[in-house]
């Protein structure tokens, strides 16, 4: 009985290990495919910029996502990155862990908005809720007098409590408007592609 107990616990392990191991090889190859095309893609020009962006992004999807935006609105384009969720399965371990959690340690915490009429803030949703680091930015900064757009990418959902809950951290903030703008890109392994993600996204985006 106790070596069966064994054999089974290794078979789950090792199918957790292989699932570990899949996810954190997809999420590299979408980074390296994604830091291409921000490489190839047009410079932007923010010459008296009036709308940032300001985004956290693991695998670089919502990266390619905010950077459009930028382009768009000729936007100034910031980018949050936080050194415990890097690509790999320590910092996909922690991404799960922490995904629930609206505490991060990012860089950069602050950015002087004073100049910016309106705020774009992005990341990807992690079980259901935007990405920790994206709530800390929120938590530190000053909205006063901003119309705030909060972006995701995902792909499962979101639940619509933690995004009532953004609202209202960066309205207590300041905030003189807020919007939710989203794409879910499908499931890891079968999702759209990058340029059908932003034609999702520009379909809501007037």
């Amino acid at each position: 009985m106790i070596k069966w107990l064994f054999i089974i616990l290794a078979v789950v392990i090792l199918g957790l290990l292989s699932v570990a191991i899949w996810v954190t090889q997809t999420e590299k190859s979408q980074y390296a495919k994604n830091s291409l095309r921000l490489q190839n893609a047009e410079p932007k020009i923010t010459l008296d910029a009036k709308t940032a962006v300001v985004v956290f992004s693991r695998s670089g999807n919502t990266g390619v996502l905010a950077d459009h935006i930028a382009q768009k609105h000729n936007a100034e384009l910031f980018e949050i990155t936080a050194t415990d969720y890097e690509l790999g399965i320590p910092g996909w371990i922690a991404a799960l862990n922490d995904a629930r959690s609206k505490v991060a340690t990012i860089t950069p915490s602050n950015i002087n908005l004073e100049k910016y009429q309106t705020i774009y803030l992005g990341s990807p949703i992690w079980l259901y809720s935007p990405a920790p680091p994206i709530w800390q930015f929120a938590k530190n900064n000053d909205f006063s007098g901003k119309n705030v757009i909060l972006f995701n990418t995902f792909n499962s959902k979101f639940e619509q409590h933690f995004i009532d809950d953004f609202e209202k951290l960066v309205r207590e903030n300041g905030a003189k408007t807020f919007s939710h703008r989203y794409v879910n890109r499908g499931r890891m392994g079968s999702q759209i592609s990058s340029q059908d993600m932003l034609d999702k996204f520009d379909s809501q985006d007037n």
